[in-house]
This record gives structure tokens, C-alpha cells and sequence, in this order.
């Protein structure tokens, strides 16, 4: 039984629809598929309507998080998010830099930090900087109101910074439109992706994954957006019956790696798995998730994220164990797998 657990379709920055993903998902060879577009859930309807016989749908999103330091305790004693309830969604540290490289202001959302150490640790005796990743929800309640609304809120920020960051470069003299960013997204979410796109089609950079080069949308042309408090997320996730997985926690190559005293309080908080089968992980890096998976009493799961033509990793690259899978359908209440017989 061969599991896909982290997909991307039209509806955020994949460049197949959905209902053409569920197509190459059965040509794969795929018997089940999790689509997990960006803090959306629009393909699911026509994912589901496209399905092919012998394929499960597992609906789900891959949210947009962050962690902000230490749970607090709640009003009622209980735990809460990083900061008081009615913020949920709040813009990661930026600092500007002045006069370095091509034009004048270079935005680090990483605060000039650097990113993390090698070992997942924050770097520097007792760092407490934000901590940017991203959550897998899987067979949560589309229609439970309050992720809804915080999932819209984190659009509505992917939407405002596209346009600032079309801005930056049009400061630069960099012919790009915010319309023709926009097409790109084919009506779904726009993304940074959906920018990269544009400057390959200038012919300003060679490939999507240049785009993200520092002196491109890595660095130099990347802003902030609004992120859930990772806290905040996973509260909601459950709450609408959904699963909580971790996705790629030492994707270095990008600069994300999740400090592992992050994960272990973001498991005491009710997150259920992680992902160790990542392409951006290392044989060491999945052994490393895995190892802090059993001590932390989480599930394990793997997959492709795949991305269609944006990335070269194809479907079922990593794959989650059926026993995995079982567990997970066992403890969603939100909604269930879709499967055409």
C-alpha cells in the first residue's frame, strides 16, 4: 500500500489542478493521496469529484505556523498560546538592512539571526527567537469557523505581500505585475511561488528554485506574512477533529529546522506525528526524527510535497506505513477519507 501524505495542487503553489493531481496520483501508483495545499482548502471539492477508482482522498492542509516562545498559561489555568487570545496570526521578527547588495533594504525574517544551528538548537545560549513551520491538518472540519477564519487571515496576508513584494522589485526595475503574479496562481492562493514563476518567465532567473536564491526571493525580496501561533493551530486543528502532523522539521537546505525542545513542547501541546520521510531530509536527518519520535511518543510519517513542475520530486518519493495511516484515520473525527470504487 503505497501513502502520500503532502501534496500541492493549483489551489496553492502546485502546478497541477487537483483534479489532475488525483489523475497522476493513480498513474503513480499511489493507492492513497493527502492533498495539503497552503492554509486552503479549496481543491478538495474537486479533487474528491475527480477521483479515480481505487485512489483515497485524504483532505488536508498544510498550515502556516509559528512559535513564538513558551506556552503561557491560560485565563482558566490551562495552557495557552505564545501571546494573549484574539492574535493569533502575527507577522514573524523582520529587521531591515540598509544598503547591502543590489538597491537599499534587505528584509531577514529571521531577525539577523542566521537561522539554526546544525543540531536543530536555537543559536545562542537561551534564544527564544520565533520559530517558523508549518503544520499538517488532515481530516479536520472545513466548516469549524475559527480555523477557518484564522486560515483566511494567513491568505489575506499571502495575498498583501505578494503585492509589497512585486513593489520591491518594481523599485528595482524589475518588470513584473502584480496581474501576471496573479495568473499565475490560477485563483487560488498566491504565493512566493507564483512570483518565482514570473521571473522565470522574464527570464530573470533559470528555475523556481533560483528564484529563492538570496539575492532573489530567499533573502534579499522576502517579507513577512501573517502565521498562526503554532500553539493557536494545533488547538484549532483538534478541535475540528483533525490530526496534527509536523512537517519537514530539518529541512536545512531551506533553512528550516525545528529545534527539538520546540517539538517536544509542541507534542505535550497535542501535536500527533511528525514527518521524517522528507526529500529535503538527509538519511541522518530521518533517522534523527524518527529517534526523537519514539522518545516523544509521536507518529511517523513520510511523503513527496510534491509541488507538480516547481520542484523535480515526484509522487510517492517517501511514503507513510499503513499502520501509520490506520492510526490517523482512527483518531480524526473531523471528516473522513474519500474513496471511488
Amino acid at each position: 500500500m503505497r501513502i502520500d501524505l503532502h501534496t500541492h495542487s493549483t489551489t496553492s503553489d502546485g502546478t497541477d489542478a487537483p483534479a489532475a493531481l488525483m489523475a497522476l496520483a493513480r498513474d503513480a501508483g499511489l493507492d492513497v493521496i493527502a492533498l495539503t495545499d497552503h492554509d486552503t482548502t479549496a481543491g478538495w471539492p474537486s479533487a474528491a469529484a475527480a477521483l479515480p477508482a481505487g485512489l483515497t482522498l485524504v483532505p488536508g492542509a498544510e498550515l502556516s505556523g509559528r512559535w513564538y516562545g513558551p506556552r503561557r498559561p491560560g485565563p482558566d489555568g490551562g495552557d495557552g498560546a505564545a501571546e494573549p487570545a484574539g492574535n493569533a496570526t502575527r507577522p514573524e521578527h523582520t529587521e531591515v538592512v540598509r544598503g547591502s547588495g543590489r538597491g537599499e533594504t534587505v528584509f531577514r525574517p529571521d531577525g539577523g539571526r542566521g537561522g539554526r544551528t546544525a543540531d536543530g538548537s536555537a543559536p545562542g545560549e537561551g534564544a527564544q527567537a520565533p520559530v517558523g513551520l508549518h503544520l499538517l491538518a488532515y481530516l479536520f472540519d472545513p466548516a469549524y469557523r475559527p480555523l477557518a477564519e484564522e486560515l483566511a487571515k494567513v491568505r489575506r496576508s499571502r495575498e498583501r505581500r505578494s503585492e509589497k513584494i512585486v513593489a520591491l522589485l518594481n523599485a528595482d526595475d524589475i518588470d513584473v505585475t502584480v496581474p501576471e503574479v496573479q495568473a499565475y496562481a490560477g485563483g487560488g492562493t498566491v504565493g512566493r511561488p507564483h512570483i518565482a514563476q514570473a521571473l522565470v518567465r522574464r527570464g530573470l532567473v533559470g528555475s523556481v528554485d533560483e528564484a529563492f536564491a538570496p539575492e532573489w526571493l530567499g533573502r534579499r525580496y522576502r517579507l513577512p506574512k501573517a502565521d498562526i501561533d503554532v500553539f493557536t493551530a494545533l488547538r484549532l486543528v483538534r478541535e475540528a477533529g483533525g490530526v496534527p502532523v509536523l512537517a519537514h522539521p530539518r529541512a536545512g537546505r531551506r533553512g528550516h529546522i525545528v529545534p527539538d525542545a520546540v517539538i517536544a513542547e509542541l507534542a505535550q501541546a497535542g501535536l500527533w506525528g511528525v514527518e521524517a520521510g522528507h526529500p529535503d531530509h538527509t538519511p541522518d536527518d530521518r533517522e534523527h526524527v524518527r529517534a526523537l519520535a519514539r522518545d516523544l511518543g509521536l507518529r511517523v510519517a513520510g511523503s513527496s510535497d510534491y509541488h507538480g513542475a516547481n520542484k523535480t520530486i515526484p509522487l510517492g518519493a517517501f511514503t507513510t506505513d499503513p499502520e501509520v495511516y490506520d492510526a490517523l484515520i482512527a483518531t480524526a473525527t473531523g471528516t473522513t477519507p474519500i474513496t471511488r470504487c
